[in-house]
């Protein structure tokens, strides 16, 4: 018997800056970064399945069924919580792959946290963002739905509450592997580290934009044509370019004057997660 759909939105996230401390032991590098989330995104469909099988249904060209980071989400929380419940799932998605606005790390949080509601589980957000933290260092944010100061590799966290601006984002055709450019010999690793409180302003740069801007001409001319009406800037490690704006009319004009040569989209920044909304109201 179909069980009632729960639907809900899987939001993108922006770096509004990213600085590297340096390269730990284990390989990771220590940084301080700022998140902030966007009220656009992928939307997501599940419905409990009785047999304890977990099924995505939407296909992700290159990726094979069990290697997708919704199933492995899945399955590491029905593992972890010993539910004998399944789930059917359903994604449409609109996020780039590799663009550094989070899409993937999203996707896995929205399905912690809607089977913990489906399935009755009642984990805490503690919980759920240590299971996260296994999946990406990114999801834990998500995870908790709250404009952040991050510390360690992401996962180290202080709420915070920038501008909520209306963004221009602009998407590249090209995805970025982020384990290329975290290992390349020219990335600043050495930046002095910065307080949470203020809010930081004045630094918001991101340290991997000089390497990425090298490789990747793609990007290099979106920060141009972006740079022409505000500070553009690279959104963790890209492809996608960023601008803020101090309305959505002068946004959406902006876009529309650069979308003759690329594609992109206007959001409104948010400090609370447009799922963390929703499942309020649930």
């Amino acid at each position: 018997m179909q069980k009632e759909a729960l639907v809900l939105p899987s939001p993108a996230k922006l770096n509004l800056m990213l600085h590297i401390l340096g390269r730990r032991a284990d390989g990771y590098h220590e940084l301080q970064t700022l998140f902030q989330f966007l009220d656009y995104g992928d939307e997501m469909t599940f419905a409990v399945r009785d047999d304890g099988v977990i099924f995505l249904h939407t296909e992700f060209a290159g990726v094979a069924h069990d290697d997708n980071l919704i199933v492995k989400a899945a399955k590491k929380l029905q593992q972890q919580s010993n539910s004998p419940l399944g789930i059917d799932i359903w994604i449409k998605k609109i996020l780039p792959m590799g663009g550094g606005i989070g899409g993937g790390s999203s996707n896995a949080a929205t399905t912690l946290l809607g089977l913990n509601h489906l399935w009755q589980l009642n984990w805490t957000e503690d919980q759920l963002a240590a299971l996260g933290l296994s999946l990406g260092a990114d999801v834990p944010v998500f995870v908790r739905g709250h404009a952040a100061f991050a510390e360690g590799v992401g996962e180290i966290l202080t709420p915070v509450d920038p501008e909520e601006p209306w963004y221009v984002v602009l998407v590249p055709q090209v995805s970025v592997s982020t384990a290329e450019i975290f290992s390349d010999p020219l990335l600043t690793r050495d930046s002095l580290p910065i307080k949470v409180r203020p809010v930081p302003k004045g630094n918001s740069r991101n340290d991997c934009e000089a390497v990425v801007k090298e490789r990747y001409p793609e990007v290099r001319n979106a920060l141009n044509l972006l740079g022409k009406y505000t500070e553009a800037k690279l959104t963790g490690t890209g492809s996608c370019i960023f601008g803020a704006f101090p309305n959505e009319a002068s946004a959406d004009k902006v876009l529309h004057l650069l979308t003759e040569t690329l594609t992109g989209f206007v959001a409104k920044g948010s400090n609370v997660s447009m799922l963390h909304r929703t499942l309020q109201d649930l």
